[in-house]
């Protein structure tokens, strides 16, 4: 109730006013701490030289956004452009076969970039869910599979397949846990898609020619074998309208995030002030609310910046991929967060919905969120700070289930079908603040620190109530509506777009 519902304008531009403001003022306090903590000795690992002519140095804590700029680039470059250049010759002058030559370069630039004993590790682990996949049984599919899975992520299982690639450089060991981790899932794919299949198998060639295509081997994201099979076995290329503008376009845009993230991390330390907990006591509740948030933000940056880019290629070579994933300050439902929306529609064709079917259920959602999430730590490698964010994301996925029942029920439903759809809205909006900041408080601890997510948690709802508590709800209260206003105004296109097509 309350999807389509609008609010007057004046109280939407009150919500905007008081959002823009609060962000103003907790950025204030984060850059006038990042400032003043520049030249901290404890800080000294996170932030290097950066910006001489502005006196400001940068913030280099993520391995990662530094890896893809220094060490990583040129083979970024130089692998991703021999692609471009290849996939382009290629859809010229055989498309038919196209599939076939990404495959031989995708082998030959594994091969070249990490030596034959990992190309063969590779190719062992594919044989193996393959000849899985020739019994057409789902269940032995699941089995093998995570069993593959489990042999690069438990110990010592991971490090003794690791110990057979000789030689040694920076990126050996994420790329070598990246490209396999990856195969398996596409492994998986192609055996339970196969398994499903009413006549005969895929052959061998077809799982090749999934998993070696380059953009996807080493990062993802992960595309299904069904969509993949059907869209590279397409031999009639064309595009659709505007198609080259709006690759154009978001190349643009991705290039525009990478020169914005690099500003602001030589003025916002976001990632390394919560290393020094006694530093970080010492910032106003609103600035430690801001920092938490900005930590959300900057992780979904980095997704859409790495997924958008290889996403980009893969639509240059004629293909759909997934999407990137859903902006965080969008968020305020524990179903849709996610970072990586390629794992992500994995996790719900072959795991969630398979299991929860639609997700009615609560015994049913229970198991399924529960397998879903096991898998999923699975597959970013036990550990400890790992089982925490498991199992406090799935409860919040599941209480959020329960709370919207508990509210289905009779007089509930009565309760909210007497009132007007702005009320509604409005209290469904602050329900949904409280949801937003759980989600916060849940991903802190895998993107952070565990001990600055208790910190954050306790200055938020224990030391700071009620005044900042109340305040900072009331302000994410806000931030709720407008992203309300948005899904109204998507929801009336996309049904103005459906009667266009009827009509």
């Amino acid at each position: 109730m309350g999807v389509k519902t609008m609010l007057p304008n004046y109280e939407l531009g009150f919500y905007a006013l008081v959002v823009t403001c609060a962000v103003v003022y907790s950025g204030s306090g984060i850059f006038e701490a990042s400032r003043d903590s520049m030249n901290r000795k404890a800080f000294r690992d996170g932030i290097k030289p950066g910006w001489h002519y502005f006196g400001r140095k940068m913030d280099v804590a993520d391995f990662e956004w530094v890896m893809w700029f220094t060490s990583f680039r040129n083979i970024i470059i130089f692998a991703l452009s021999g692609h471009v250049l290849f996939g382009k010759i290629c859809s010229m002058t055989v498309p038919q076969h196209r599939a076939v030559m990404y495959m031989i370069y995708g082998a030959l630039a594994v091969l070249g970039s990490m030596g034959l004993v990992y190309l063969m590790i590779i190719l062992s682990h594919c044989l193996v869910l393959y000849s899985v996949a020739l019994a057409k049984q789902k269940w032995l599919c699941y089995l093998a599979g995570f069993c593959c899975l489990a042999s690069f992520k438990v110990e010592p299982f991971g490090s003794w397949q690791s110990g057979f690639v000789t030689g040694a450089f920076d990126l050996q060991d994420i790329l070598f846990y990246g490209g396999s981790t990856f195969t398996i899932m596409r492994c998986m794919s192609f055996a339970i898609e196969s398994s499903e299949k009413k006549e005969g198998i895929y052959s061998i060639f077809d799982l090749l020619k999934y998993n070696f295509y380059l953009p996807f081997f080493f990062f993802g994201p992960v595309m299904t074998f069904d969509q993949f099979h059907a869209q590279v076995s397409t031999r009639e290329l064309r595009r659709k309208d505007d198609e080259m503008k709006n690759i154009r376009v978001n190349a643009l845009l991705h290039v525009g995030a990478i020169v914005a993230v690099d500003i602001f991390f030589h003025f916002f330390y976001i990632l390394t002030l919560p290393s020094d907990l006694k530093f970080v006591t010492r910032l106003s509740d609103w600035s430690l609310a801001g920092l938490a948030y900005s930590n959300l933000v900057y992780d979904w940056v980095k997704a859409a910046v790495m997924f958008g880019v290889i996403n980009t290629i893969a639509r240059l070579d004629h293909l759909d991929p997934p999407q990137p994933p859903k902006c965080i300050t969008m968020l305020y439902i524990f179903a849709e967060t996610h970072f990586d929306r390629g794992i992500n529609d994995w996790l719900c064709k072959y795991v969630y919905d398979h299991i929860g079917e639609n997700h009615d259920s609560i015994l049913k959602e229970l198991l399924a969120s529960v397998t879903t999430f096991a898998v999923t730590t699975l597959w970013l490698g036990p550990c400890d700070i790992v089982y925490i964010w498991s199992v406090v994301n799935c409860f919040g996925l599941n209480f959020e289930l329960w709370v919207q029942k508990f509210f289905q029920l009779g007089p509930f439903a009565k309760l909210e079908a007497k009132m007007s759809g702005a009320m509604s809205r409005r209290i469904r909006a602050a329900f949904g603040a409280v949801n937003f900041w759980a989600i916060v408080l849940f991903n802190i601890p895998a993107l952070n620190s565990l001990d600055f997510a208790l910190l954050v948690t306790k200055r938020l709802l224990m030391t700071g109530f009620p005044v900042s508590t109340l305040s900072i709800w009331f302000i994410t209260y806000c931030g709720v509506q407008l992203i309300k206003e948005r899904e109204r105004i998507l929801a009336i296109e996309e049904e103005k777009g459906d009667k266009a097509k009827v009509e």
